[in-house]
């Protein structure tokens, strides 16, 4: 199998350079990559109904029928010729209706049994079928369609690959050991290939479905095993001494049980000899993650060790900086705070105080990764809302160090399993409790005709002196019938809202100007802030008291969490109203589960199990691969990829066996495209 990926597309009959230039946008550049585009649908010929049936289906279906007339060509408006047939399955008549294909009607006019494919209607006149697929009687078969380009058709493919089938040797190097073949009852490759393309029965693409879910998932498995090995030959800082308790004492509050164990997870992988720490710290908003953080950050600077602690903006890092000075105000470390707008003469004090290792703890953004940015010793390495750091700026902050711990936090919950695969070369700890008098926010599923009570309802916390946020799905507007963000706050100023501060934040804007809107807003000179899914993460603002969520249905529920995790931060109660008028009952559940609970946890499983994975936070720059067959949603072959990576990795930690080979060459197919698969696996 692995020589026909040397073998140019261009090879195949009828697949000249700009045909191959199509098949290239699909990723197609050889026939091993064809062969690998795996069918995205299939159309089900194999069974045909009679017409009574397939008008009771109500949905495309295939029916077998014989042509006993046809009426002669209508020619209608904008050139186009209308052709008639009337159509027998033995029992009952249908009328099929076919435009401007007068060479296929030249064929089926002359009589003879045929199937059409298409949506049968029951009308006054009878039953009707209007410009179905045609295929001879015998063509009962279940089709693949294909991803298509503006120019390259299904059928068009369809044609490439049945070449391409014939090219496949009589003996393949599977890519599956026959003890995983055997064990997880899955069939060959060549077997899975030939019925994943043109399956002889539903029984027969079940089961080649089966196999190509399970080997991508396998793949996959085995390249996050692999990734995440490399920390098992480092050297780290371990720690000798626990401060927690000692830290303890400086919180302001009692920790939450789940806190506790999660500091003490923690600081035991730091006290281990030989590896450093590598732990994701996931904890829904209000969890107390902050907390956890500053523990661990004690604890690693009276053990001598240097913390660089970093956040996606610089109101994040002015607020995480404000709290970690406050509580460590007595305790002799030393905090710097080091962001894009940190001035030159006090930039040039910082960098030098980090090279003498006279700064214990540096709260910073995207400045860190600076390479004017040198530590004396850093031992542990901090990212909060890690969603918004990818693989590469990861490590280019822990490669300042020599190895250091590593503790990455997210405030998106996201299911066990999906946070295993996203996160396949770090521990999980989870933080799934929340402290006490943390108050649940309430919140209203509503259509836009209440708009009114809304507005209402807003000025009633404003006139209290809270604040709040308006998010809108869009900046500017287009040929959506959404309100844009610009328009919606230049209505709010002229009619309902006008008496009240009222800004804008979106993503377009300058980095500066954002952080200025957010720091008013902070100190509560802005009433109102409309937004964009901009404010998802980041800033903590207690006075904000309601979240308004215009389209909600354009949202995912995970990032609605995110939204409403905005408010509810300080004394007063909540507040969460989202607003669609979307009639879809599957949309209108989903939006309903928000209203049930508050639990990001729960909602990220319902969003896993109603939208599949999508992209919960841009999983892309994690340096997850895109599967193209597999969803992580389908956590029983999630789990048994899971099983066999790890029984063929205690048999091969490196796959350096003659009987992975395969392997390694399809783990480096498919980590090539990610970021961190370049350096990691190499060229396929």
């Amino acid at each position: 199998m692995g020589s026909l990926f040397k073998v140019n597309i261009q090879q195949l009959d009828k697949i000249g350079s700009k045909k191959a230039e199509q098949f290239r946008k699909l990723g197609v550049d050889s026939v091993g990559e064809l062969l690998r585009l795996y069918p995205r649908s299939y159309e089900d010929w194999s069974q045909p109904m009679t017409i009574r049936e397939a008008a009771a289906a109500q949905k495309t279906c295939c029916i077998s029928g014989t042509i006993e007339s046809a009426s002669q060509p209508a020619y209608i408006k904008n050139n186009m010729t209308l052709f008639k047939l009337n159509v027998t399955d033995g029992k009952d008549y249908m009328t099929v209706t076919l435009f401007n294909r007068a060479f296929l009607y030249q064929q089926l006019c002359q009589g003879g049994t045929f199937l059409f494919y298409g949506i049968l209607r029951k009308t006054i006149m009878g039953y009707e079928m209007s410009a179905p697929q045609v295929e001879p009687a015998g063509k009962e078969i279940i089709r693949p369609i294909y991803p298509q380009t503006a120019t390259l058709s299904s059928k068009q493919i369809e044609n490439a690959v049945q070449q391409a089938l014939k090219m496949l040797p009589e003996v393949l190097n599977d890519p599956i050991p026959d003890n995983i073949l055997e064990e997880y009852e899955l069939c060959p490759l060549d077997v899975a290939l030939r019925n994943i393309h043109f399956p002889k029965d539903h029984e027969a693409l079940a089961s080649a479905r089966k196999r190509v879910v399970f080997e991508e998932l396998l793949v996959l498995q085995l390249g996050l095993g692999l990734r995440g090995s490399d920390r098992l030959l480092t050297h780290s800082y371990p720690i000798h001494t626990d401060y927690t308790e000692e830290f303890l004492t400086y919180l302001p509050y009692t920790p939450t049980g789940a806190q506790r164990r999660v500091m003490a997870q923690c600081i035991e992988d730091m006290k281990r000899e030989g590896y450093p720490m590598n732990r994701l710290i996931q904890g829904d908003v209000g969890s107390g993650k902050t907390a956890v953080a500053a523990a661990l950050c004690y604890t690693a600077a009276k053990n001598g060790l240097q913390c660089a602690f970093m956040v996606p903006t610089e109101i994040l890092a002015e607020q995480h900086y404000q709290f970690l000075t406050e509580l460590f105000s007595h305790t002799g470390l030393h905090i710097d705070l080091l962001t894009g707008s940190t001035r030159t003469a006090e930039k040039r004090r910082i960098l030098t105080a980090l090279e003498c290792g006279l700064t214990d703890i540096v709260i910073g953004t995207h400045a860190l990764l600076s390479d004017t940015v040198t530590f004396r010793q850093l031992g542990l390495v901090i990212t909060d809302e890690q969603h918004r750091f990818g693989v590469s700026q990861r490590s280019a902050l822990t490669a300042k160090g020599n190895y250091p711990h590593i503790a990455v936090m997210s405030a998106t919950p996201i299911p066990r399993t999906l946070a295993l695969m996203i996160f396949g070369d770090l521990d999980l700890s989870i933080i799934d409790e929340m402290p006490p008098g943390r108050q649940k926010t309430d919140t209203y599923l509503v259509s836009s005709d209440k708009r009114q009570r809304i507005y209402a309802f807003l000025k009633k916390h404003i006139d209290s002196g809270r604040q709040c946020y308006i998010v809108c799905p869009l900046v500017e507007q287009n040929d959506s019938e959404l309100l844009s963000a610009e328009e919606y706050v230049e209505n709010l100023q002229k009619t309902v809202l006008r008496e009240y501060r009222i800004a804008l934040l979106h993503g377009k804007m300058k980095g500066a100007d954002k952080e200025e809107i957010m720091r008013r807003f902070a100190a509560g000179t802005i009433d109102i802030l409309v937004s964009t899914t901009v404010i998802e993460v980041g800033v903590n603002v207690p006075n904000a008291a309601v979240m308004l969520i215009e389209n909600a249905e354009r949202f995912g529920l995970s990032q609605l969490h995110q939204l409403r995790g905005r408010v509810g931060r300080g004394r007063d109660k909540a507040y969460c109203i989202m607003v669609t008028d979307s009639e879809n009952s599957a949309t209108l559940e989903r939006l309903k589960v928000m209203c049930s609970t508050n639990d990001g946890f729960i909602i990220a499983d319902e969003d896993l199990r109603l939208r599949g994975p999508g992209d919960f936070f841009g999983t892309r720059q994690h340096g997850l691969p895109v599967l193209k067959s597999a969803k992580l949603s389908d956590m029983h072959s999630v789990e048994e990829a899971r099983s066999a990576a790890h029984e063929i990795l205690a048999a091969d930690p490196d796959l350096s066996q003659k009987e992975h080979r395969p392997l390694l060459f399809e783990l480096r197919r498919l980590f090539y495209s990610t970021e961190s698969g370049k350096g990691i696996f190499g060229s396929a």
